[in-house]
């Protein structure tokens, strides 16, 4: 218990120390400059700075022969069929994260909480504009790839298994997973998908004690936050590829979940009887 609260505290002060030293290089390029452009650096500088950064320092400080890679357990293999199940349930699982957004979505919020997440999701729709092809690989780049290796190392790779601590006993690694998820869904601040998010959040941290592997779980990530870049450049911004699943559509949301925890229950009894 000592050792965690520990590495915790550890893991606390070089993820906050990540965070100013990343702000004020931004600060010293653009001088808090507003500019879409600017912002896309912040983000980029933020993600390095506050997420990618403190798991590798955490790793090396932590392994026996400081190599953070293997602690993060993004050395480890696993069977290729296992990336193809994981990207089929988060494909499949999108209709019903759907659901649970418009869900989450009914909860009634202060105003001030309702202008922020508007304004939140207009700054998410300026970034995600792009004019060509290359732009939109860029957007993949910076808010796919990037947050989907970054967030997993820092949440899965590292609060989640500092949490697990003795992963003999499995009510530890029960609570490690949702801690770590209602963690991961709050440090977002966008409260009107906290529900899905948090659930994805354990999504993500079962798949990796499942597989036993991290690249489980950024594949997975990386597919969700991908296909909505690439939906968002298809498709016009009225369409209804955020709400395929919600409204009328509830059907398909349940539909959704429930071949998602069919898939779940199968890919879990495969790995475990493996």
């Amino acid at each position: 218990m000592k050792r965690t609260f520990i590495q915790i505290l550890t893991w606390v002060g070089i993820l906050f120390g990540g965070m100013v030293v990343s702000a004020m290089i931004w600060m010293l390029l653009f001088h808090g400059s507003t500019t879409i452009d600017s912002q896309k650096w912040l983000q980029f500088i933020s993600i390095v700075g506050t997420f990618l950064l403190p798991p590798l320092i955490c790793g090396s400080l932590w392994h026996e022969e400081h190599k953070p890679f293997r602690w993060l357990q993004m050395r480890q293999g696993t069977h290729w069929k296992h990336f193809l199940w994981a990207i089929g349930i988060m494909i499949a699982a999108l209709p019903a994260i759907n659901l649970l957004a418009d869900l989450n979505s009914r909860i009634p919020l202060p105003d001030s909480l309702l202008q922020s997440e508007k304004e939140a999701e207009e700054t998410i729709r300026a970034f995600l504009k792009a004019d060509n092809f290359s732009a939109v690989m860029l957007n993949i780049g910076l808010l796919a790839l990037l947050p989907a290796f970054a967030e997993e190392m820092t949440f899965r790779g590292t609060l989640q298994q500092v949490l697990s601590g003795d992963k003999l006993r499995s009510y530890k690694i029960h609570l490690a997973i949702w801690i770590t998820a209602i963690t991961f869904s709050a440090i977002h601040m966008q409260f009107l998908g906290f529900i899905p998010r948090m659930l994805m959040g354990a999504l993500f941290g079962y798949m990796f004690v499942w597989t036993g592997t991290l690249w489980i779980p950024i594949v997975m990530h990386f597919t969700n936050n991908a296909i909505s870049i690439g939906l968002y450049y298809v498709m016009p911004e009225n369409s209804n590829a955020d709400t395929f699943g919600a409204g009328t559509t509830w059907w398909v949301g349940i539909l959704s979940l429930t071949i998602t925890c069919l898939g779940l229950l199968i890919f879990y009894r495969r790995t475990h009887k493996q």
